[in-house]
């Protein structure tokens, strides 16, 4: 089976730990670094553990089982599936000062057959560590990142080889070049010179529009658009959390979406009064509609554009961390049900109450789930003054 070599697996962990962490700063010696990695992933362990312990800082691992995930769920009670070990998981919270999630899946389709209840229930049961993680994030006291560590039945799924796959990551992540840290660095002072010129527009409302769309997304000046930085490796998207209350419209969406061991195909969703009012898909409808009772996942909470000459993802990976960022004739717009993103408010999210926070158009829902379309769009821009401005067409933005 074909493994990339020491050296490349040592890039990559040293981007995870030394670069995307803290967004940019480096772990410091004494922090907490918990990382959370499948078996499948096995080969990335010692590379992590060891960039990790490079900065004096402390690894916590939480080595997840191939495979276990679907017993669970066979064999389990609706107690158990819903039970929260709410002791275990604040303390978790507390003591965490980072946190490392790889995505690797041995079994692409795990939970297929999988009662789609069930796998709501388990999402909604864990809004309240959420929550929390959230909130200590949100007062600068945690940081996290996302990365993707390919395996074959990964590779398998979207035809390619293990090599294909895994050089798709290499690409993603710049562990091509001598000094790939430096080079996301370079890349992210041209993302953040688009999402200041962005914010300058002061973007009231965006109306997405092609033949697969026409969809209005109400921005208002309360929010900020941002970028991911560290916080997904890799990550070219720039996106903004909407008010929610006034999205309307619809949209088609040409990607395939895995959730939960299951896909998701051919989705349609028109949104009324920034609820979704109809929905429809080709293959996992009935996963969708269940998706659709846990609390908030009927509105729209992210919208995201990314331009062409960014990201180097060239191929369908049948993952959302990669194909929320995958190129093609006209690269990818997607947009988010379920939890928003409060980086978004422009002022001080953590001074707020639940309530302002709702009334601001925000929500801390267990569930997030990004749906993707790479087809072309015209996105125009209301503007403060009343003006109108296309802000992005065949895959670029114009400002």
């Amino acid at each position: 089976m074909y493994t990339p070599d020491q050296n490349m697996l040592k890039k990559y962990a040293d981007i995870l730990v030394k670069f995307a962490l803290r967004k940019g700063e480096w772990v410091k010696q004494g922090e907490v670094v918990f990382v959370q990695i499948p078996e499948c992933a096995k080969e990335f362990y010692i590379p992590l553990q060891e960039a990790i312990l490079e900065t004096g800082a402390y690894p916590i691992f939480e080595y997840l089982a191939d495979g276990v995930t679907r017993n669970f769920y066979e064999l389990a009670n609706d107690e158990q599936i819903t039970f929260l070990p709410r002791a275990l998981l604040n303390g978790k919270v507390e003591e965490m000062t980072h946190v490392i999630s790889i995505i690797a899946e041995a079994d692409k389709y795990e939970l297929q057959g999988i009662d789609p209840n069930k796998i709501s229930k388990r999402i909604a049961s864990r809004k309240e560590y959420i929550e929390k993680r959230v909130q200590k994030e949100l007062a600068g006291k945690m940081t996290w990142t996302i990365a993707l560590f390919g395996t074959p039945a990964m590779a398998k799924e979207v035809w390619m080889s293990l090599e294909e796959y895994r050089n798709q990551i290499i690409q993603a992540c710049y562990l091509d070049f001598d000094d790939p840290i430096n080079k996301r660095k370079e890349t992210q002072q041209e993302i953040a010179t688009i999402v200041k010129k962005l914010n300058e527009l002061k973007i009231q409302k965006v109306h997405i529009e092609w033949e697969d769309a026409d969809l209005w997304i109400m921005i208002w000046s309360n929010r900020q658009w941002l970028w991911w930085g560290g916080s997904n490796i890799p990550s070219f998207e720039i996106f903004t959390s909407p008010d929610y209350r006034y999205t309307e419209g619809w949209m088609k969406f040409n990607q395939k979406l895995y959730r939960y061991g299951q896909i998701i195909d051919g989705i349609y969703l028109e949104f009324k009064q920034g609820e979704v009012c109809n929905f429809d898909a080709r293959i996992g409808k009935e996963l969708l509609e269940e998706i659709f009772t846990i609390p908030w996942a009927k509105f729209l909470w992210e919208f995201s554009l990314t331009d062409a000459k960014h990201s180097r993802i060239t191929k369908y990976m049948g993952e959302i961390l990669y194909d929320e960022n995958v190129g093609g004739k006209f690269w990818n717009t997607h947009i988010a049900i379920g939890r928003s993103f409060e980086e978004t408010y422009m002022g001080d999210i953590s001074k707020l109450t639940e309530d302002e926070r709702k009334n601001l158009g925000f929500n801390q829902s267990a569930e997030h789930t990004d749906i993707i379309s790479t087809t072309d769009r015209k996105v125009t821009a209301t503007l403060e003054d009343g003006s109108e401005k296309v802000i992005y067409q065949g895959g670029h933005f114009l400002v």
